[in-house]
């Protein structure tokens, strides 16, 4: 996985009105939580941000904030859209250590659907959980869990407890969830 940089200002003034001047100036305002630091409001170059908002693996994954020399691990919490532009409008980090416990929401993905009779007999596929939380080292998040729906007829139900996950992964909702099941037409 190619590591996600972001390149950091800091932000003197706090605010609606220092956020709308900050966007003006071509950057996304932010703010940085956590550690035994207090918040520092941040801001980051749009385009920058796009690209590492696009990759789709700013969200949930470790990333690397550079203040001049200085590096530190984040983990990037929320990102806020403008409701009609759908430009960046705010985001949150937190700062981690790569080492630490932390709990974390993954996606799901089911493949092989072409290879499940019950859905090739006109069956559906109902997905309840797109995601599931996990416990889990901020340098062990999975990029997804994936779970293979061959030879699964209609009437069968996928529980979290049925997904596979990575070593020292694991999971932080109650197992006997479902995650997902395969409905008759």
């Amino acid at each position: 996985m190619a590591e996600i940089v972001l390149n950091v200002e800091v932000r003197e003034q706090t605010g609606t009105g220092n956020a709308r001047i900050t966007r003006r100036s071509g950057m996304v305002p932010g703010v940085l939580y956590g550690g035994d630091k207090d918040p520092v409001a941040i801001a980051v170059k749009e385009n920058e941000f796009r690209k590492a908002l696009y990759t789709g693996k700013l969200l949930g994954h470790l990333v690397t904030l550079k203040y001049g020399s200085e590096k530190q691990q984040v983990i990037a919490k929320a990102v806020d859209m403008h409701p009609v532009t759908d430009q960046p409008w705010h985001f949150d980090l937190y700062r981690v250590d790569q080492h630490q416990q932390i709990k974390i929401s993954v996606p799901v993905h089911f493949s092989h659907q072409d290879e499940a009779p019950g859905i090739k007999r006109g069956g559906t596929l109902n997905v309840a959980l797109h995601d599931v939380l996990v416990s889990c080292t901020a340098d062990h998040i999975p990029e997804e869990i994936r779970f293979d729906l061959t030879g699964l007829d209609i009437g069968a139900t996928i529980r979290v407890s049925d997904l596979k996950l990575p070593a020292n992964v694991e999971f932080a909702i109650d197992p006997a969830s479902v995650g997902a099941t395969i409905a008759g037409a």
